[in-house]
């Protein structure tokens, strides 16, 4: 079984910010597997079904994202699963253009605290991700402010389109086809 979490805050507030692509990419997911995220276990808001052959969970942790990993832990430790081999996380990146996403297998947290929090938590950078670009904060603003903020409905657009990039990088991910997924989307303008 795989884990497919997604990071963002779960307060009605949240919800579209751009803080919160990692809830909307699991979303965009479960709509286009048709699997229902609503149990409520592990401090998460959780869905299994399949995807490409493949049973997995899909988790919106509920801890707010700088306290994720205590979520995304409690279930990797509940199913007995490998953080390194098991675990996908997607998540907003502010050096990535709204419309881009970046694959990687593993890394460090660059910045992002509710990835600081897994690594804490699991007590591994070996995870692999996926990166939903948000866009950089403009000059002047607070990182806060920005990234709890909404986008216009350019950015949203151009976001939309990344989800979807999002959703067949987890795909190719879940074939076993994580290089594949990093040298198609990487590079992609």
């Amino acid at each position: 079984m795989y884990v497919i979490a997604g990071l963002g805050n779960p307060d009605k507030k949240y919800e579209k910010t751009r803080h919160n692509v990692g809830f909307d990419v699991i979303d965009t997911i479960a709509d286009k597997y048709n699997i229902a995220i609503n149990e409520k276990k592990h401090r998460a808001l959780c869905g299994s079904g399949y995807i490409a052959g493949q049973k997995v969970l899909l988790v919106k942790p509920q801890t707010y994202m700088n306290l994720s990993g205590e979520s995304i832990q409690a279930i990797l430790n509940f199913y007995k699963l490998d953080a390194d081999s098991e675990l996908l996380v997607i998540y907003d990146d502010i050096s990535l253009a709204p419309g881009r996403i970046r694959v990687r297998a593993k890394g460090s947290a660059g910045g992002h605290n509710g990835i600081k929090n897994i690594i804490a938590m699991t007590g591994t950078q070996g995870f692999a991700r996926i990166k939903v670009g948000v866009g950089e904060k403009p000059d002047g603003w607070d990182l806060a402010d920005y990234v709890l903020g909404h986008f216009s409905k350019e950015e949203r657009a151009l976001v939309e389109d990344a989800f979807a990039d999002a959703v067949e990088a987890v795909e190719m991910f879940l074939m076993d086809d994580l290089n594949g997924a990093m040298n198609r989307f990487n590079g992609k303008k």
